[in-house]
């Protein structure tokens, strides 16, 4: 993944608390991990489809070159959006991580894979397969914005996203 340290979100929060631009924003603490790595950081490249995982098959599918996957799932929690094949294919093409808006399934095999996974349930469900959903745009992620191109950094204490590469 990525050969950089990674500053702590603690750290990050501190330096930057005063922040009024919405260049930095903090997800709301509602995320529970699935993955191996529980800290992970990287470019975000998003993807927005409801109930249906086709482009996040696609995105995990394709080089991930250390970004983080950032899927606005609409919070269902119907149907799952990754489940264990998705996420070793994630894991084996190079995504630090994966932060899903929604559920995953196959909590045991996402357990094992070296990647970061975050979502909000497991849900044994999956879901239908209508081609539907869009890449690459702005999303809205539990009432935060999300753009590609911004970075989001995770660990035990939560995920934050900046317009940029930051440290403390």
């Amino acid at each position: 993944m990525n050969p950089v340290p990674m500053t702590p979100t603690c750290d990050l929060c501190d330096a930057f608390k005063s922040d009024s631009s919405g260049d930095f924003r903090v997800l709301p603490p509602v995320f529970r991990d699935f993955g191996a790595h529980t800290r992970f950081f990287g470019e975000v490249f998003t993807v927005k489809c409801f109930e249906d995982n086709t482009p996040v098959k696609a995105a995990v599918e394709s080089a991930g070159h250390g970004r983080v996957l950032v899927v606005d799932g609409g919070a269902s929690l119907r149907r799952a959006l990754l489940g264990g094949n998705l996420g070793a294919a994630a894991a084996r093409n190079g995504w630090a991580g994966v932060v899903i808006d929604g559920c995953v399934r196959d909590v045991g095999e996402l357990a094992v894979c070296q990647t970061g996974i975050r979502a909000l349930a497991a849900m044994p469900l999956p879901t239908e397969r209508r081609a539907a959903g869009q890449s690459n745009l702005p999303i809205v992620v539990q009432g935060v914005w999300v753009r590609p191109g911004d970075w989001l950094y995770a660990d035990e204490d939560g995920m934050v996203v900046a317009d940029k590469p930051i440290t403390a």
